[in-house]
């Protein structure tokens, strides 16, 4: 395949011969030589895009998913994020069915895997998706495999069951470890259990990828608890969905750089978050990774006595996915009070008992977390794009169908937040770098054919907060191993992804 008359982020005009699943030439006026020929004529040629952080863990094998990351150019996904997916699950151990009930309004259930290695996991996405899609090692499924729903310390020989899992992990394929520290029952752990597990990371030189303890207020300790890791182990260290405030963070992690800490960061443009509600409504004292005993301890009126009026929580919050009442989808949880006549606080419990906690929603970050405190952070040389993609429900976040395209589009066209190659560095290089991806993430001759042919002039997404689930334009053509799973801005029903190992 030959893609003829295109032009370089670097403004260079050049075809692209593509031989097989590799890159095999990049020049001028290249031969045609009978290979099927690609009008590249005005768009740019950009190496694929990879999703930083994504949530597609079972959505990555909905057609309409596909086409959500497709059409933004998305040819690589980072899974098992937050320290929450469906592997390693050894025979016995439940860790999938946690992970599914858990992060039900988050990752959804797969349609095939029921428990097993991360091997076994992987298998499940060869050539079933659009897109290759990169494994982390979930730390709470880990602990969760190794010693359930316990919310304390792990002993030294859970400990070191949790080593054995993650190495095995870690050959099998994933390329890395994610922790949830807001989540259960990772927000049990302890520095120790950390610094073995980092340790074994730092041996095979693969990143410690964490949702951190705390955002807003609390991030600068949060982050401290990372980079205290870092200095400990001397593991590679990315922050997730980090998004300020910039004049707090920012001379944070130019210090840490400048200490020399292998530090980068992912962040998304948009000044609204999704969660599980349960997150952002239930204290951390209650048993969240079961789910159970939580109810049972949610029926007892002294319990519910104890529990925080967070009435500052309420009006930011709207709400996404809602099993067995898709009505509320959409509606900020005030609305929605009010429509069954009870209080904020008593309708956010209501909904999280009926639906054995699995409520997901969309929230407003606080005004510290502003537009201009999102562009600067896009600007720091350590960031890469990640959506932080969630699918589930009938009214999600628009970011899973809009992150890439509205950074191509708001970012670089309209508001020159970064220049095109410095987009390539942030939408593909660098997050190629962090996750081992070596061959991904420039156009050159032997590196993987994944590409993008994007028209800079129209690329925009059209997502919204009130109508999340419309595709972006402007992506006319993308390439995953050398096959077209986008042509002409259509899908061509090819399914070219497969899992890196």
């Amino acid at each position: 395949m030959l893609l003829r008359g295109g032009v370089l982020a670097d403004g260079t005009r050049a075809d692209v011969r593509v031989d097989g699943d590799r890159i095999g030439h990049v020049g001028p006026d290249l031969p045609v030589d009978g290979s099927d020929v690609v009008d590249a004529d005005g768009l740019l040629v950009l190496p694929g895009f990879v999703d930083a952080h994504s949530h597609a863990d079972a959505g990555v094998l909905d057609p309409d998913v596909q086409a959500a990351l497709t059409h933004q150019g998305v040819t690589t996904v980072v899974l098992g994020q937050d320290g929450v997916s469906f592997a390693p699950s050894p025979p016995g151990s439940g860790a999938t069915a946690y992970a599914e009930r858990y992060f039900a309004a988050i990752n959804g259930s797969h349609p095939a895997f029921r428990g097993g290695s991360v091997a076994d996991l992987l298998s499940t996405y060869d050539r079933a998706a659009t897109v290759h899609t990169a494994y982390l090692v979930p730390h709470g499924t880990l602990r969760y495999a190794v010693m359930g729903a316990d919310d304390r310390p792990a002993r030294p020989d859970e400990v070191a069951g949790m080593v054995r899992l993650l190495e095995q992990g870690l050959d099998d394929g994933a390329r890395g470890m994610s922790t949830g520290l807001e989540y259960a029952p990772a927000s049990s752990a302890d520095r120790a259990e950390f610094v073995a597990l980092c340790e074994v990371l730092a041996r095979r030189d693969r990143p410690h990828v964490s949702h951190m303890r705390g955002y807003e207020d609390r991030a600068p300790a949060a982050l401290a608890e990372l980079l205290d890791l870092a200095r400990a182990t001397g593991v590679g260290t990315h922050v997730s969905h980090f998004h300020g405030p910039a004049e707090r963070l920012g001379p944070l992690v130019d210090d840490a750089l400048a200490e020399g800490l292998d530090l980068t960061f992912d962040s998304y443009p948009y000044l609204r978050g999704a969660t599980i509600l349960a997150l952002a409504a239930l204290p951390d004292w209650l048993p969240l990774a079961d789910a159970d005993r939580t109810l049972a301890l949610l029926a007892d009126p002294a319990v519910r006595s104890r529990l925080p009026a967070r009435d500052e929580v309420w009006p930011r919050v709207t709400l996404s996915w809602v099993p067995g009442a898709s009505w509320a989808e959409g509606l900020p949880l005030l609305e929605y009070a009010a429509r069954v006549e009870m209080t904020p606080a008593d309708a956010a419990l209501h909904l999280l008992v009926t639906t054995n906690l699995q409520v997901g929603c969309v929230f407003e970050q606080p005004p510290t977390n502003s537009d201009d405190s999102l562009r600067t952070l896009l600007r720091h040389p350590a960031h890469c794009a990640g959506s932080d993609g969630i699918f589930r429900g009938g009214h999600p976040h628009p970011r899973g169908w809009g992150t890439f395209a509205r950074l191509l589009g708001r970012h670089v066209r309209e508001l020159g937040d970064w220049d095109w190659p410095t987009a390539v560095q942030h939408l593909s290089t660098t997050a190629a770098r962090r996750f081992g991806l070596h061959d991904r993430g420039t156009v050159a001759p032997g590196h993987r054919a994944d590409l993008v042919l994007v028209d800079p002039a129209t690329v925009t997404d059209h997502a919204t907060y009130d109508d999340p689930r419309r595709t972006a334009t402007g992506v006319h053509a993308v390439l995953v191993d050398g096959v077209p799973a986008l042509r002409d801005g259509r899908l061509t029903g090819a399914l070219p992804g497969r899992a890196v190992r």
